[in-house]
């Protein structure tokens, strides 16, 4: 059962890369930092690199497949989160346009582009809470090991025909520029 574990680190760093962007958000609202456009840009091609066109599809197309197999019950829940899958990627793009508004219109944008943020990140977090609460703990109950063969080899190799032999490195190196980036005490980038 390594995916499980693979699951929850990458819901991990994907809170750590939201978390982030809400504390530049709330940084910039609340001190009047200005606000770095290079983190932002990394932050969200990392949303929508990572989560949106590789872990989500990965979920969809292992996890909840054979889920829907052992647990029909289950079946409610997993199109919930199916169609949440396809939400977030309509709220990244959404994201993706309030962002670069805000970059070229300046301040008179920063409202649209915080709610822009907020939406997204109620969303996902929601979203990852019931995979981890609900979808999980099922899986656990009911696949089997044959199904965690398949599933573990998915998600440990990461090996994806679109997206390259090995592209959990490239995500990686993605995930260390933002924190290179990013200022304390989101990063190591420099201060402000």
């Amino acid at each position: 059962m390594e995916a499980d574990r693979i699951i929850r680190d990458e819901h991990r760093s994907l809170s750590a890369v939201l978390h982030g962007m809400q504390y530049l958000v709330h940084d910039i609202r609340d001190n009047g930092t200005a606000p770095d456009f290079a983190v932002f840009e990394a932050m969200v091609h990392y949303i929508d690199a990572f989560p949106e066109q590789f872990h989500h599809p990965k979920e969809d197309r292992y996890l909840f497949r054979r889920l829907r197999m052992r647990a029909p019950s289950a079946a409610p829940l997993l199109d919930r989160l199916e169609s949440e899958h396809r939400t977030g990627a309509t709220l990244i793009r959404s994201l993706e346009q309030s962002l670069a508004r805000y970059k070229h219109g300046g301040a008179a944008e920063f409202a649209r582009f915080a709610a822009d943020v907020e939406a997204y990140l109620d969303h996902h977090w929601r979203h990852m809470r019931a995979e981890e609460d609900e979808v999980l703990p099922l899986a656990r109950t009911h696949l089997t090991p044959e199904d965690w063969q398949e599933i573990d080899a998915a998600f440990v190799g990461h090996t994806d025909p679109m997206l390259g032999a090995h592209a959990r490195s490239s995500y990686q190196a993605l995930f260390s520029r933002i924190v290179n980036l990013a200022p304390p005490p989101i990063g190591v980038g420099p201060a402000r």
